[in-house]
Order: structure tokens, then C-alpha cells, then sequence
């Protein structure tokens, strides 16, 4: 049976419903992890768990250790990965609280340690489809079995962070075809593709992007975007993993 993996990001620091059988904390050649990963069952399905921010998200998406996250569940014998993500609308039709799973994905993050290629170890992975096709029609199947609502495919635009962006900056990636916006979506899906793991994202839209409504974006809002929208994230993970 695969081992598979679950990355959550805001809102998602812990799965509920998964039966642990040990927390272990794991050395890379890149470093530490986020955290220790949560090793458990879910239903009939082995599951590990790892909070991308930390448990007490406490690392912003810039810091985050991609590479040791992506090498440590590599390392312990994880094949396919769902990742979290909690992102801002830039497409109208997916608004706050909305779940999409993108099939695209472009990369404005500039400066983090986004590849395991190196001196002596050349990578060239093709990255046409971002995302594994067979994981994102799982849990469009696991929203459709529970009739929740899901956009079928996207463009994520992934940004560096922490801060929000412009108005111009969102008008630039709304002309570049982005439907949403996030800031850790990058490197983490090429480093799964790297590390020869399948990879796919499900995203849950907490506000919409600047100059996409009224006023400004305030923390409350999006706080009570993942309050209510999460609970869809967690039943959808849920159904797929059973």
C-alpha cells in the first residue's frame, strides 16, 4: 500500500481523524523539516502528516525549508503528496472560501532554495503538467462523492511573501492568466516533481485579492474564510484517503 502524505499549510497545522502511531523527528542533508512528521492510519490508509509552517506556524513562507520537508518524506517512504494551500482569488468566480484544485502554476519567489540540482548532480525534470493528473481527479471524485462545490483546474501564482500584494501586482498576474495566489505553492511542487513524488494541490480560497473588493484585506477576514472553508478541505482530504 502507497504511503501518502499530507502538507498542510494555514489553517491546516494538524489532521483530524488520523489515528498516530509516532511523531518522528527527521535529519536531511538539507536540514530539519517544518516539523516532526506525524506517521498514523487513515481508515485503511497510511498516512504521514507534516505541518509546512511549523505546529505553531511559526515559519513564514519564505523561510520554509522546502527541500528538507520534500527529502524527509522522501525518506521515509512517502509516494504521493496532497498539499494545502490557503490562497487569495484573483478570478472572480473563485471567491472567499472557494476550493480549487489547480492544473497550472507559475513561480514569481525569488531567492529560495528551490532545487536539489547542484555541482556534480544535474537535474532536468519536465514540469508540462505541475501537478499528477490521476491525485487532482481524486479529490475532484472525493468533493463530487460529498457535493461540494470545487473548481476543476486553475493557475496558481506562486509569490514570494510574506506581505500581500499590490493592486498593480495582481493586475499583472490576472494579464499573466493566474486565477489565484499564493506564496508557497513554489518549490515545493518542483521538488516533488524532482524527488520523483506525485504531487497534487487542493487550495482554499481566504480572500479575495487586492483591488478584487471592497476596502482592504484585514487578518479577521481571512481567519474567518479558513474558519468556515476548511472544514470542506478537511472532508474532502478525508473522503479521499478512504
Amino acid at each position: 500500500m502507497s504511503l501518502i502524505a499530507i502538507v498542510g499549510g494555514t489553517g491546516l497545522t494538524e489532521l483530524e481523524g488520523l489515528e498516530r502511531t509516532e511523531s518522528r523527528v527527521v535529519d536531511t542533508p538539507y536540514g530539519a523539516p517544518s516539523a516532526p512528521l506525524e506517521f498514523g492510519r487513515f481508515g485503511q490508509q497510511d498516512v504521514v502528516f507534516l505541518a509546512r509552517h511549523g505546529k505553531g506556524h511559526t515559519v513564514p513562507p519564505h523561510q520554509v525549508n522546502y527541500r528538507a520537508n520534500i527529502q524527509a518524506l522522501k525518506q521515509v517512504g512517502v509516494s504521493e503528496i496532497i498539499a494545502v494551500n490557503a490562497v487569495g482569488g484573483i478570478n472572480a468566480a473563485m471567491d472567499a472560501e472557494s476550493l480549487v484544485i489547480p492544473d497550472q502554476i507559475i513561480d514569481y519567489t525569488w531567492g529560495r532554495e528551490f532545487t536539489f540540482a547542484g555541482q556534480g548532480n544535474v537535474i532536468h525534470v519536465d514540469f508540462t503538467f505541475p501537478y499528477t493528473e490521476r491525485l487532482r481527479q481524486g479529490l475532484l471524485a472525493a468533493a463530487g462523492k460529498l457535493n461540494i462545490k470545487i473548481h476543476d483546474g486553475g493557475v496558481y501564482a506562486a509569490t514570494q511573501g510574506p506581505r500581500l500584494e499590490s493592486i498593480a501586482e495582481i493586475n499583472r498576474l490576472e494579464r499573466d492568466g493566474c486565477d489565484i495566489v499564493g506564496m508557497t505553492g513554489m518549490p515545493e511542487a518542483s521538488l516533488a516533481r524532482e524527488a520523483d513524488l506525485e504531487y497534487a494541490c487542493l487550495s482554499l480560497v481566504v480572500n479575495m485579492a487586492a483591488g478584487r473588493s471592497d476596502g482592504i484585506i484585514t487578518m479577521e477576514d481571512i481567519e474567518q474564510a479558513i474558519n468556515n472553508g476548511m472544514g470542506n478541505a478537511r472532508a474532502i482530504i478525508a473522503q479521499f484517503l478512504s
